[in-house]
This record gives C-alpha cells, sequence and structure tokens, in this order.
C-alpha cells in the first residue's frame, strides 16, 4: 500500500539525492505533535512508506528532517541540524508528496505530484 505522504531530499550542492537523512512524520493533536511514521532517507533520496492511508487524517502535520546527520555523513559543515516543514491536511485521501531541497546554507520545499 502506498503512503499518503511522501518525501525526498535533493542535496542542491551537490546535484545529488540525500542518503541516509532519518524523517519522522507527525500529526498535531491537542496541541501536542505526535510521531505518526519514520524512516530513512534511501539512495535515492526518497522515503515512501511513512504512513498507512488509515493512520492519516485531516489536520496539521510535520515532516521532521535530521539533515545534521546527513552534514555529518558526508564530512560538510551545514548551518542547519534539522528542517521542518509543516502542511495542512484537509482531505487526508490526496496524496502528498513534500520534497526538500537542501544545501549546506539553505533550504526550500513544495508540494510535489
Amino acid at each position: 500500500m502506498k503512503s499518503p505522504v511522501t518525501t525526498h531530499i535533493l542535496d542542491t550542492s551537490t546535484g545529488r539525492p540525500a542518503a541516509g537523512v532519518p524523517v519522522v512524520l507527525e500529526q498535531l493533536a491537542g496541541g501536542t505533535w505526535h510521531g505518526r511514521g519514520q524512516g530513512s532517507t534511501n539512495d535515492d533520496g526518497r522515503v515512501a512508506d511513512l504512513i498507512t492511508q488509515d493512520q492519516f487524517a485531516a489536520g496539521h502535520w510535520r515532516i521532521r528532517f535530521a539533515t545534521g546527520v546527513y552534514f555529518a555523513q558526508t564530512g560538510t559543515t551545514g548551518f542547519y541540524p534539522y528542517v521542518e516543514i509543516v502542511f495542512d491536511v484537509q482531505d487526508p485521501g490526496e496524496h502528498f508528496h513534500v520534497p526538500l531541497l537542501l544545501n549546506p546554507y539553505g533550504y526550500s520545499t513544495y508540494r510535489g505530484s
């Protein structure tokens, strides 16, 4: 079963996927973030199995990327030890692809397909 939330990381300083980055998916409930899924990026920089459809619901969600782990693995000095992307889900039946474009001193994101 395909996860309704997927992600990938591209290191824009090298033009290569960022492998081995720990990723945590969390949901905001009752004013507190709760872990709902986790994984690490594969050799293509992707995580495709964060959560199952029956665990996914409307609300605020957050993906936390442990980018400091990646920078340490690659011997790179980075400014951001982690990146958190918060997004709103109104229709949990939709697919949400949340990519991260990363370099040692900046990052950006967008809703992918």
